[in-house]
């Protein structure tokens, strides 16, 4: 998985200088999607299921307050680098919220999006892979993953 998503990152590189002009809501739009791949990815893994399956195993882990909890699992292992960017995600001004999540939790999982696309677009897809396996870790049920 990891090195399909670094062949995808490898054949389009970002300049690191440019990264830092980049808004937090541009890394989070590109962070739900490489957030949104593992997760297929992984439940597709477990098995070959109807669409509609995977569909519904897919959003308990791809929305607000799944992205949420999973945030405050990751947050004690971030850097000082990564804290920010979460922050900086976390506290951007999107110009919708969804109708059926928190405020509150709406805006940590854009932050934790942000973090992942920051992370992705660096060519750190290890160290996303390593953030998401933490959290999974340490939601009961998921040891196996």
């Amino acid at each position: 998985m990891e090195k399909s998503l670094r062949r995808i990152a490898d054949s389009f590189p970002v300049d690191e200088q440019k990264i830092k002009t980049y808004s937090p809501l541009s890394f989070a739009y590109i962070g739900d999607s490489v957030y949104d791949l593992l997760i297929r990815t992984m439940i597709t893994a477990e098995g070959n299921s109807r669409p509609n399956r995977y569909h519904q195993m897919a959003i308990q882990y791809v929305n607000a307050k799944a992205q949420a909890a999973m945030m405050k699992k990751i947050e004690p292992h971030l850097t000082e680098e990564e804290k920010v960017i979460f922050r900086r995600g976390k506290n951007a001004k999107p110009a919708t919220f969804a109708k059926n999540q928190t405020h509150r939790d709406y805006k940590i999982a854009t932050g934790f999006e942000t973090l992942i696309g920051y992370l992705y677009l660096k060519g750190e897809m290890e160290r996303v892979m390593e953030l998401v396996s933490v959290g999974f870790e340490e939601i009961p049920g998921n040891e196996e993953r």
